[in-house]
């Protein structure tokens, strides 16, 4: 970051000194007032819930323009990477900040393709659960675990051991994810294969069986490596900025990784396709497209608490990118699984009309975002609704890895300290307890 020409005056009221305070340009997007003299030179804290004005660090890995609809990673258009891309020359870009040319291509996928395996114990471990525990709540624990398996890459302060920890993670996160499926459905688990892509090991994982062989659609599978790459990162959101404030701490970078998969279990985030996809069967429930109408009129009832999910983002104000890529996908997904009049789809898509053209969501920019679509694709390939949630951690493992990494590197970086407007009792006495 650069330093700005002009400098922010903060000035009170009560006829207290006035502050200056520099101000920094970041290469695009907003330019960001230096506060962190503030509290020294005033004994004042800024009030921000939500972070909503706030920067917590400077990064140079995902840039979004909210008004625009823009999504780069790396300064390259999601769009592009989508469309010209696979998933592991994304993740070497988000990693290493240049897509790699071919050889550097096959290096990497090799690298990640010899650490597919996880340690036969996880097996034991995945005992523990029960038979009907949510996903998530099984991978949280699972992710966690790693570090109990490889002590020798558990050093955040060392950058070898970081850099093996991220190869590990992003290799070992789509076996996870499929044995802790096949543990819930009681099916035995299937060993990666070398011989497959990331997309492919991930479907033969989970959808295989030692009964017969296993072929891969190439459809099925290039429509799930657009998933993980459109899921790979997404800027300073509640999971990575969650990763980040678990690392500043010293921990290993399995423990930070797993607070970024608790964290992205919340219905507001990760959770959203879930819930979009949910939504959409209720609606089938109640009668289907005729009554759409009904439920947009409960929509726009505040006091009914029926809300419009996959509709609207906290910082996309316009078409989230992701999910004109993700509709494309959905279409292509469907036709090949011969589901092109699938009701959920045609629900989906009239839902989406209503919401584009209705004066009420246009004004409140409620567009479709990618967790509208996600859902009905994945639910098309046969991932279940509760591995949804699952899934995206997979795909974002390699955003928060890097997002991680670089935050180490920063020589500006310190353990994550929020301040607190204090609204409790001022200090008081105990008294004894015959007095109470």
């Amino acid at each position: 970051m650069k330093l700005a020409d002009n400098k922010a005056t903060m000035s009170f009221s009560d006829g207290s000194p006035s502050l200056e305070m520099p101000i920094y340009q970041g290469n695009v997007g907003p330019d960001v007032v230096d506060i962190r003299k503030l509290y020294g030179q005033t004994g004042m804290f800024t009030y921000d819930p939500g972070f909503m004005s706030t920067a917590a660090c400077q990064s140079a890995i995902t840039y979004i323009d909210g008004d625009k609809g823009e999504l780069l990673y790396r300064g390259y258009p999601i769009e592009q990477l989508a469309t010209n891309c696979d998933y592991m020359e994304t993740c070497h870009l988000l990693l290493h900040g240049e897509l790699p040319n071919a050889q550097g291509k096959k290096d990497f996928s090799e690298l990640v393709t010899r650490h597919t395996m996880v340690n036969e114990q996880m097996q034991f471990f995945l005992r523990g659960f029960r038979r009907d525990a949510h996903p998530m709540a099984i991978m949280t624990g699972l992710v966690g675990a790693l570090s109990a398996f490889y002590h020798d890459s558990t050093d955040i302060t060392n950058p070898q051991h970081r850099e093996i920890a991220a190869i590990r993670l992003i290799a070992k996160m789509p076996t996870l994810v499929a044995m802790a499926y096949k543990y819930t459905v009681g099916q035995p688990y299937m060993y990666p294969k070398n011989d497959l892509s990331y997309a492919g090991n991930f479907l033969h994982m989970m959808f295989a069986t030692p009964c017969e062989e296993y072929v891969v659609n190439p459809v099925l599978e290039r429509a799930l490596d657009r998933i993980f790459i459109l899921h790979a990162d997404h800027e300073q959101n509640a999971s990575t900025s969650t990763v980040r404030l678990c690392g500043s701490s010293g921990t290993n970078p399995f423990a930070a990784i797993a607070a970024g998969v608790a964290c992205l279990w919340g219905p507001a985030h990760g959770g959203a396709n879930e819930a979009a996809l949910n939504m959409l069967g209720d609606i089938q429930k109640q009668g289907g497209i005729e009554k759409i109408g009904d439920f947009i009129k409960q929509v726009k009832d505040k006091n009914s608490g029926v809300k419009l999910m996959g509709f609207g983002h906290r910082v996309y104000k316009n078409y989230d990118p992701r999910a004109k890529l993700m509709q494309e996908t959905c279409k292509e997904v469907l036709k090949e699984m011969g589901l092109e009049n699938d009701p959920m789809f045609k629900l989906a898509m009239a839902l989406e009309k209503i919401a584009l053209e209705d004066d009420y969501f246009v004004s409140r920019k409620l567009y479709p975002n990618v967790d509208f679509y996600s859902g009905i694709v994945q639910r098309a390939i046969g991932i279940p609704v509760p591995l949804f949630t699952a899934v995206f951690a997979l795909a974002r493992t390699v955003g928060w890895i890097a997002q991680l990494n670089e935050m180490i590197g920063d020589p500006e970086y310190k353990i994550g300290r929020p301040r607190q407007l204090f609204t409790g009792s001022a200090a008081r006495d105990v008294m004894p307890i015959v007095k109470r």
